[in-house]
């Protein structure tokens, strides 16, 4: 509980009219859930207006709502806070009013367009191995030691992560790792949190749907390093032509790891298999379970940060060593009669060419890659015939089929990525819309030592289509195949 004034007091307003002196059990900004003890917040989305709703948040009780514009609305039972914009005065009371949760623990963040998931996971994992209770917030799941709470967003909104913050500090964390999306970091989510070190993976071509431009996007990535304050660290990617551009203005000491460029922290790959990598790490040779020049940047990543938070480097490479991959993140099985599978949440272009020239890689030759791969729908289209095309040009088949079509027609998503595939890969490919069909027929095509990858949903165990999320699961489909094709030919 908080007292209305109180909360005031942080968000800066521009005029306030009503009584401040209420107590604040709930903040929401779901019309929804408001009720009278509540503080609403009318915040702008994608596709709805929180200020559309503020007749239904008064007749269900709520005394106290937060506005960034004029409204026509007059109510004298009713405080109305002004504010320049609800999603950051949202943040800065979510701050408040769970005492800011973020200074009592050590917060790292993780931002990029690819790896955000494996480092982060890789921290918590590898900080719960030596001993320490540990919060983690992802896309794959939201964390509190081994509690799991379902995740529907890669950063969740500014209530629910001071919310999980609170909750993790009741259990007793000293450390939480999360990943931080350009969405977050432009819409506020995570404004005003107290950040121990932030962290730099990569940028590539993805969410233009969103930013409208690159340059929108990188600043936003940006932003989280503009912002942090100077006692934490700021670590990036050096061999990323934008690592050091992360660095620029930021207040937080600055540090870089890579493998081409010198760094504060070095890593070289010396050997590489389905089964793993031998890695020098600052001289230290060490052989991991994770596969492929990108997990090497993604193990480097973490080795640079747990370092950065005090941790000795003989300790951090002994338990790093013993970490398997994060779930959908080159997820290798293999079938009773020889094929490999490979199951990767790839879903941009870069990605996906990252996993494919480590495939190829590891490959000797003679072995067929196929691969199956679509697009989502409702997102970034200039992706489409880009991922087509490295697609087929990096395996030896490839077939095109749905992602999470979501609200689009899955045929005409189809056509899109059709067009990047240039006439001599047109024999590579085949177009099967059905998902489930387009990893049976990668599967009945296969044979003794070839590789199948199914790229794009990873970790998800669903399939969105027509805004109707439909239980898929990709590993479980390739091992419900792999196992039906075996028996078959046995």
């Amino acid at each position: 509980m908080k007292n209305l004034n109180e909360l005031i007091s942080v968000m800066m307003p521009v005029s306030v009219t009503g009584n401040v002196e209420q107590n604040i059990n709930l903040l929401c900004y779901d019309s929804r859930i408001a009720k009278a003890d509540s503080l609403f917040f009318a915040v702008k989305g994608t596709n709805v207006d929180g200020h559309d709703f503020i007749q239904s948040v008064i007749d269900n009780g709520c005394k106290a709502i937060v506005i960034d514009h004029e409204i026509s609305i007059e109510n004298s039972d009713v405080t109305f806070i002004l504010v320049k914009d609800s999603s950051a005065a949202m943040a800065l009371a979510a701050n408040c009013f769970y005492d800011e949760p973020s200074k009592k623990l050590k917060l790292v963040a993780v931002t990029g367009t690819n790896g955000k998931t494996t480092v982060a996971t890789l921290l918590f994992s590898l900080f719960r191995s030596f001993g320490h209770h540990v919060g983690l917030l992802s896309t794959v799941q939201n964390q509190i030691d081994e509690t799991v709470i379902p995740s529907t967003h890669t950063t969740p909104d500014s209530i629910r992560v001071n919310e999980l913050l609170a909750q993790m500090l009741d259990a007793g964390c000293e450390y939480c790792f999360m990943e931080a999306s350009s969405h977050a970091i432009q819409q506020d989510r995570i404004k005003a949190l107290h950040f121990a070190g932030v962290c730099f993976t990569n940028i590539t071509h993805d969410h233009l749907d969103y930013h409208l431009t690159f340059d929108n996007y990188l600043k936003a990535k940006k932003k989280l390093f503009d912002d942090v304050n100077d006692d934490a660290f700021a670590l990036v990617n050096k061999d990323d032509k934008n690592g050091m551009v992360m660095l620029q203005n930021t207040k937080a000491s600055r540090y870089s790891y890579g493998i081409k460029n010198m760094a504060d922290f070095k890593a070289r790959v010396i050997e590489h298999d389905f089964n793993g990598m031998l890695l020098n790490i600052d001289g230290d040779e060490v052989w991991f379970r994770l596969v492929g020049h990108f997990n090497a940047y993604n193990l480097l990543n973490v080795y640079g940060a747990a370092f950065l938070l005090g941790k000795q480097k003989e300790e951090i490479i002994t338990h790093l060593s013993l970490l398997g991959s994060v779930k959908g993140r080159f997820d290798y099985c293999r079938s009773a009669n020889g094929i490999h599978g490979i199951i990767d949440y790839a879903h941009t272009p870069d990605a996906l060419e990252n996993v494919l020239a480590t495939i190829n890689e590891i490959r000797t030759g003679n072995e067929e890659l196929i691969t199956v791969v679509g697009c989502g729908g409702n997102r970034d289209t200039t992706k489409r015939p880009i991922m087509a095309d490295v697609a087929s040009s990096k395996s030896t088949k490839a077939i095109f089929t749905s992602d999470n079509p979501r609200k689009e027609n899955p045929e005409v998503i189809l056509d899109e990525m059709q067009k990047g595939v240039k006439p001599l890969h047109y024999k590579r490919t085949l177009r099967i819309t059905d998902r489930k069909e387009a990893i049976k027929t990668a599967v009945s095509m296969a044979k003794k030592g070839d590789i199948i990858l199914i790229a794009g949903k990873g970790h998800e165990t669903y399939q969105d289509i027509s805004g109707v999320k439909h239980p898929f699961d990709d590993k479980a489909i390739l091992m419900e195949m792999f196992e039906i094709f075996n028996e078959n030919q046995a």
